[in-house]
């Protein structure tokens, strides 16, 4: 299919097209990236925006069937839902199980909803590298609301924040030990805590946790794109489906305050920067994958093993080697610096 076909068809909201155009942009093949772009220039002017949600939370706080109740119900509102879920890759084999889609068996046979996992790739951040571009994927094909689902909690996911428009961090009762050494980065990026399971024995357990974030989060300094009350502590139960309308106003209510205030535009800028500069970070890795880079790589690494050769001067011997014209960059830097 041409990539002008391929666009018409994502336009139209067809979930085969969409799934090609996600499984193109993932690819890392030099053709299929020039394709990948081509498509999304195509799709950006068509102007189409959804309200994008990023989770995170603890193993086993429930994620999955807080997604896939929370997707029902904004379903059964008339909203058409897309979940992308990423799963952790393995270092040894680089494999993943990506088995979100078997745990949200009824919300993946509705027609209005598109799931769509996809590996890490030991990428950091929790997210895999072209999440963002399968989030515009599916906003052009008009979907209302992206629902980004990370790999688990640690201190490097508060990157989801870059992606979505409201980040919610799932704890389970009596969860927060589980969040020593990480929970202030991810709690100054969540927009909404969510104690999930309240419900039978766990239901007082998890009103005094809500409690005791929502006392946390008044610690902390209020951000300037926050209205009053925000960030905030919910509890829900997602099996039971209790407190999820709830959480879907306070979304509803932060995302139209946003808007009104020029929060909305001026955040989406400041992601489209970051992403910019984070794509020209992996180009700029990508030319060390060469064969020739390798091979110097491997040898450079070998007299690093071996104390021949400090590893901070055969970094700079094979940076000059690849690109000679910035090779001395850093130390010009560092002596504008020193002379400033």
């Amino acid at each position: 299919m041409e990539i002008a076909a391929l666009a018409d068809a994502v336009l139209r909201g067809e979930r085969r097209a969409l799934a090609r155009a996600i499984t193109l942009a993932e690819s890392g093949r030099t053709d299929h990236r020039a394709q990948a772009t081509d498509l999304l220039e195509r799709l950006t002017k068509s102007g189409r925006q959804a309200i994008r949600i990023g989770l995170s939370g603890t193993p086993g706080v429930g994620k999955s069937t807080f997604i896939e109740s929370f997707g029902l119900m904004l379903i059964s509102q008339g909203l058409r839902v897309a979940v992308l879920a990423v799963d952790p890759s393995s270092k040894r084999t680089g494999g993943s199980i990506l088995g979100d889609k078997t745990r949200m068996e009824q919300l993946s046979r509705a027609p209005e909803a598109f799931i769509r996992p996809s590996p890490s790739q030991s990428h950091l951040g929790g997210v895999a590298r072209r999440t963002r571009e399968a989030v515009a994927l599916c906003e052009a094909a008009g979907f209302d609301v992206v629902l980004i689902e990370t790999v688990g909690v640690g201190q490097s996911e508060a990157v989801v924040a870059e992606l979505s428009d409201v980040f919610l961090l799932l704890l389970a009762p009596a969860g927060g030990d589980e969040l020593q050494g990480v929970k202030r980065g991810i709690m100054e990026a969540a927009d909404m805590i969510i104690v999930n399971k309240a419900d039978g024995d766990l239901k007082a357990t998890a009103t005094r946790t809500c409690a005791d974030y929502a006392g946390a989060l008044r610690l902390l300094r209020k951000r300037p794109a926050d209205p009053e009350g925000f960030p905030k502590a919910l509890t829900v139960s997602a099996l039971e489906n209790d407190g999820l309308p709830k959480v879907w106003a306070e979304i509803g209510a932060l995302v139209e305050w946003r808007r009104a205030h020029g929060h909305w535009t001026a955040h989406r800028a400041r992601q489209a920067r970051h992403w910019f500069e984070e794509e020209l970070r992996e180009m700029v890795l990508s030319r060390l994958q060469t064969p020739d880079a390798r091979r110097m790589g491997a040898e450079l690494g070998a007299r690093v093993e071996a104390g021949d050769i400090a590893p901070a001067r055969a970094a700079q011997q094979m940076l000059a080697a690849i690109w000679p014209e910035i090779a001395q960059a850093p130390e010009s830097l560092d002596a504008s610096r020193d002379s400033a």
